[in-house]
């Protein structure tokens, strides 16, 4: 066994490390020793750990482990498995390596450098993984900068079109508790001031009801907290179950004719964060994936 990434046997020895790694991303190969697939993939499996420090790669053998199989809905080997903050947010069967390392870049890409290690914020991490891109979209943007490229740090930003104001709504793919923001924007007076936020809205928010509504929070932004640098904390107790969030942007720092911003951090946590089947029994081997 190679030292680069954790070997488990036992189902309490996963359960603690799935609780220590927090927000960061865990990708976990369930394999078995009479796997021939299994067995070819295991040296890329332990390439990716050292070229991905920032994530968790564990190794989990069936047979030793039947309970975390059943757990996992794991039913073919090799079967690679993903979570954050012990949440599945992605799974694929076989032993092709580019499809895994593929995977494994796109986790580690759609988050931040610092997603996962926000040690000013204990049990929160980024929200990027339990983003629904089909479910977001944004009133008033510019054709050219849309609203996909803020949740990514670098690669576009957003801009508005026609005025200062933007309606950007984020959908998330389950029910989330949002701690806090970060925020990037430019500093030539384009930059976000007075945002409103609400949560769980069952229809399409225009710019009229985001006037007119009462947000779950209203934001005064200064210059300072918009260098991507400053946590904006949220009032956590009002955003325990958050399904949608949207980010009604009233205007910017310097009046200008349009507002940017770059990047949105959104922290928090899964409402839940086990997402646990119930343990069934396992009888026999599951089948050899080819």
């Amino acid at each position: 066994m190679a030292a680069d990434n954790v070997k488990i046997t036992t189902d309490t020895t996963l359960e603690t490390e799935l609780v220590n790694a927090g927000s960061k991303l865990v990708v976990i190969d369930f394999h078995a020793t009479w796997c021939a697939p299994c067995k070819r993939i295991a040296p890329v499996f332990a390439q990716l750990s050292r070229k991905y420090p920032q994530a968790l790669f564990l190794k989990v053998d069936v047979d030793q482990c039947p309970n975390m199989q059943q757990k996992y809905s794991v039913t073919a080997m090799p079967t690679f498995v993903f979570l954050r903050s012990k949440v599945v947010i992605d799974k694929i069967q076989g032993g092709d390596p580019n499809a895994l390392q593929d995977k494994v870049k796109e986790h580690v890409g759609n988050s931040s450098s610092d997603d996962g290690d926000d040690e000013e914020v204990k049990g929160h991490g980024s929200l990027a993984s339990f983003i629904n891109p089909a479910g977001c979209n944004c009133l008033n943007e510019s054709d050219d900068h849309v609203h996909s490229n803020v949740f990514k740090k670098e690669g576009g930003y957003l801009e508005s079109d026609c005025d200062e104001q933007l309606i950007l709504t984020i959908e998330f793919n389950q029910a989330v508790k949002l701690h806090s923001l970060k925020i990037d924007a430019p500093n030539d007076g384009r930059g976000p001031k007075i945002i409103k936020l609400f949560t769980n809205q069952p229809n399409a928010v225009d710019f009229d009801q985001a006037d007119r509504m009462e947000g779950v929070q209203q934001l005064e932004l200064t210059p300072e907290d918009i260098t991507g640098e400053k946590l904006i904390p949220l009032r956590f107790v009002k955003f325990q179950n958050v399904s949608n969030l949207v980010v009604f942007v009233f205007n910017n720092q310097g009046k200008e004719e349009t507002t940017a911003i770059n990047y949105i951090k959104i922290i928090g946590s899964p409402l839940d964060a086990t997402n646990m089947k119930d343990f069934k029994r396992v009888a026999g081997k599951a089948g050899e994936s080819h």
